[in-house]
């Protein structure tokens, strides 16, 4: 079996979506493949997500946003859009998700956290309907 690849999508990915990716990461290891991208990618990764994240033991200092292409969304099993709209690619057999969040651009880490606690749950979520076992049963660095 292959391992399951999942695409989170925002239009920055430079908060959310980076967020995302960096749960899945670090929850399923190797066992799914993580991509993330936005429809208008910004010019760095969001510095309150960063240090939100940093927070409970997930480095975001290396991340890039980076441009949602076609060949992303094909290659992806899953493709999970977060207040994207209709720049995101559709293609038939994929499954989509839209996970209505708030948009932490411009915001304070302490507004941060609430969305980062989220984001955990759903990705948690996620790997439960994936059939993929959570490689820790708590928050790194808890």
């Amino acid at each position: 079996m292959t391992r399951p690849s999942v695409l989170f999508v925002c239009v920055h990915n430079a908060g959310r979506s980076q967020m995302a990716a960096g749960w899945l990461r670090t929850l399923a290891g190797d066992a799914v493949e993580v991509r993330s991208a936005g429809s208008l990618p910004g010019d760095r990764v969001n510095p309150a997500a960063v240090e939100a994240m940093a927070e409970v033991g997930i480095d975001l200092t290396g991340q890039q946003p980076k441009v949602l292409t076609t060949e992303a969304v094909e290659a992806s099993d899953v493709v999970i859009t977060m207040g994207c709209g209709d720049a995101c690619p559709v293609f038939p057999g994929k499954r989509y998700l839209d996970w209505a969040l708030e948009d932490p651009a411009g915001r304070g880490v302490d507004a941060v956290r609430p969305i980062r606690d989220e984001i955990e749950r759903r990705v948690r979520g996620l790997l439960a309907e994936l059939g993929v076992p959570a490689s820790s049963g708590s928050r790194p660095g808890r």
